[in-house]
């Protein structure tokens, strides 16, 4: 992947550590369009930069990351929110991924790992640190129980492994043959048949069920 062709925007109320990190990623050749302080300047900044990746804190003094999250994909259902928190506590993983983050890293993570990180991330994988992904699965395993399996259309079916696979709507489109609104049209009807939130939540079930590989 060409770095230069990914963009970040960094999310952190501390300003040395927001800036070191906007820093490491540009001198790494990322291209990062906006630094945020808080929840509400998060929202507004991404929504007109348009970031691929918010690399984003949970802890943002005014306001929180899960408002920031929520609201940036509220606007912007494409970008993918890795959260990068002093805390690794199970409570704050699970909240992050149910307001729709992608990943988790933990601040301990050096700064090539935070490189991979956030290419992987703009690659439509979700990232998260060692012991981390485990829990998340098992917990999105709990809470789907055994319903049901919903039945998708092939139309639908296809759409989910290109959106696992990352593809935007207008290169799932174009895969595919249709215009991109037809696309979102199926995204939100399998959204709605898997009783899932967001773009995030559908990767990671699609991953679950292998739909990413195929």
């Amino acid at each position: 992947m060409d770095h230069q062709a990914v963009t970040v925007m960094v999310v952190d109320d501390h300003p040395i550590w927001r800036e070191g990190v906007a820093r490491d990623l540009g001198d790494r050749g990322l291209t990062v369009v906006a630094t945020a302080p808080d929840a509400e300047a998060a929202v507004r900044i991404a929504t007109a930069t348009r970031p691929q990746v918010v690399l984003m804190d949970l802890n943002l003094g005014t306001g929180t990351g899960l408002e920031a999250i929520e609201g940036i994909l509220a606007v912007l259902p494409g970008t993918r929110i890795l959260v990068l928190s002093a805390s690794g506590e199970h409570a704050d993983v699970l909240d992050a991924v149910k307001a729709g983050a992608t990943g988790y890293l933990v601040k301990s993570a050096g700064a090539e790992e935070l490189l991979a990180a956030v290419l992987r991330t703009a690659e439509g994988y979700p990232v998260f640190t060692p012991g981390l992904a485990g829990l998340v699965l098992g917990e999105f395993r709990r809470t789907a129980g055994e319903p049901a399996a919903p039945v998708l259309t092939d139309r639908e079916t296809d759409v989910l492994r290109l959106v696992a696979k990352g593809l935007t709507a207008r290169q799932i489109g174009e895969r595919l043959v249709v215009s991109h609104r037809t696309v979102e049209s199926h995204v939100q009807n399998t959204l709605r048949k898997l009783q899932l939130n967001n773009r995030a939540q559908l990767v990671r079930y699609a991953i679950e069920k292998g739909l990413d590989g195929e």
